[in-house]
């Protein structure tokens, strides 16, 4: 919307000013700014070891579910040549990060941000990996999908609850401007990375909603709800459903204190969600049929609370509500690979909303000990074990598979901050340390 004199509102300056990036949307971010972004330590050495320990410093609901900053960029990068980096380039990755760590307070009032690496970064080294590393390469996980495969040597993940916040890090880091939040960012971290692609998301009650109009993969009646964070209309996310930080977290080893990453990213084709299927039907595919069938859903789900609602008889199940009811639910589906043994959540999801490219599409980071457990999670989301049920088929009445298509996927490892700077496998950062 505009103002009376014909310029953009504050609000339809913030949609669009993330997504498009550059100095002029950062300049502009700045001009309607309000209040002063507050500031780092002098000694980043002072902050927490775990790069992914986010969950402290967001805000949270009124149940205590985690509410995931508004603004998200993710930028992926990749180091010339073929051999292993040198201590300059290492230098240059942990001067431009302490840069950032000094000129935003940890918060999603400030900044949060993770930067990971890739199968085929620690293959510029002589040395391999511990075995106890679970990072393997990208691939398909499913017989219906071909995914562009992220193989880039890093992942720098910046978030914040403010627009001009990541505009300006990201900038900086860039080189593209000299400072950020007053503090001189003196070596950009394009000094030693090149970005080889941005990608920009969001989330938050009625983000998408304000976002959906004239956006591929989105019916014309704008049908998202006003109060959704996401574009298929519920909230996801449930503390109870969500792993800890402190399980995701590697506790052995030479990158103990990190975590291993992995990002989906899924475009979205929601005309038959919103214009064919019911309320009714839409809640039993989403989370499963007995939550439709009891009422257990009132509006984009926030009755109820820190917790899905999913029952260890929804779960295990699965088969038997296949055939009574002629559809299955993501979440019953994806649970029945998210438990251990103990019955501890094994994921940390942390997804996110995007107009990338004009369509609608969802980032999927994962936090996990070890990247087979979200494959081992994605399988059972599959449900290909289910498509013997004359209903089920492989991508129809099974969860939200109809409606979701992955276009990329990438494995990383976020070692801890004190190994953040072009590690090596056996967990050293030369010329640092």
């Amino acid at each position: 919307m505009f103002d009376r004199g014909g310029n953009l509102t504050r609000r339809e300056l913030l949609k669009a000013a993330v997504a498009a990036g550059g100095t002029a949307a950062l300049s502009a971010c700045l001009d309607r700014s309000g209040d002063a972004v507050p500031g780092g330590p002098d000694d980043p050495s002072t902050l927490p070891e775990r790069q992914h320990a986010w969950n402290e410093r967001v805000r949270t609901d009124e149940h205590g579910n985690s509410l995931l900053p508004r603004h998200q960029v993710l930028l992926y990068l990749t180091l010339p040549g073929d051999g292993a980096p040198d201590p300059a380039a290492r230098q240059s990755v942990e001067s431009a990060l302490s840069a950032l760590d000094r000129a935003y307070e940890r918060s999603s009032e400030g900044l949060l941000s993770t930067i990971a690496y890739s199968a085929r970064y620690f293959d510029r080294f002589d040395a391999t990996l511990p075995d106890s590393i679970d990072l393997p390469e990208p691939r398909p996980l499913s017989p219906f999908e071909s995914p562009a495969l992220d193989r880039q040597d890093a992942l720098l993940h910046l978030a914040s609850d403010r627009a001009e916040v990541v505009l300006a890090a990201e900038e900086a880091l860039r080189g593209n401007e000299p400072r950020a939040n007053g503090v001189a960012v003196e070596t950009p971290l394009t000094s030693a990375f090149e970005v080889a692609d941005r990608r920009t998301g969001f989330v938050g009650a009625g983000m998408p909603a304000e976002r959906q109009e004239g956006l591929a993969g989105i019916p014309d009646s704008n049908p998202v709800p006003a109060d959704s964070p996401l574009f298929m209309g519920f909230i996801a996310g449930f503390r109870k459903n969500q792993a800890t930080e402190d399980y995701v977290t590697l506790s052995a080893g030479p990158f103990a204190g990190g975590t291993t990453k992995h990002v989906s990213n899924l475009r979205m084709r929601l005309d038959d969600w919103y214009e064919e299927q019911t309320f009714e039907q839409r809640v039993a595919e989403m989370f499963s049929p007995v939550h439709a069938e009891r009422g257990l859903v009132d509006g984009v789900g926030g009755n109820l609370g820190d917790d899905s609602g999913l029952t260890p008889e929804m779960i295990e199940n699965v088969r038997e509500h296949a055939r009574e009811y002629a559809r299955v639910g993501h979440a019953q589906k994806a649970a029945r690979g998210n438990r251990d043994a103990d019955g501890n959540v094994r994921l940390l999801r942390r997804h996110f909303e995007s107009t990338d490219d004009d369509e609608a599409s969802l980032h999927f980071p994962s936090l996990q000990r070890g990247i087979t457990a979200f494959e081992e999670v994605r399988e059972a989301m599959n449900g290909t074990d289910l498509t013997d049920v004359p209903t089920i088929r492989q991508r129809v009445n099974n969860g939200i598979l109809e409606y979701i298509f992955v276009k990329r996927r990438g494995n990383f490892l976020v070692p801890p901050r004190s190994l953040r700077a072009l590690p090596t496998p056996e967990g050293a950062t030369p010329g640092l340390d």
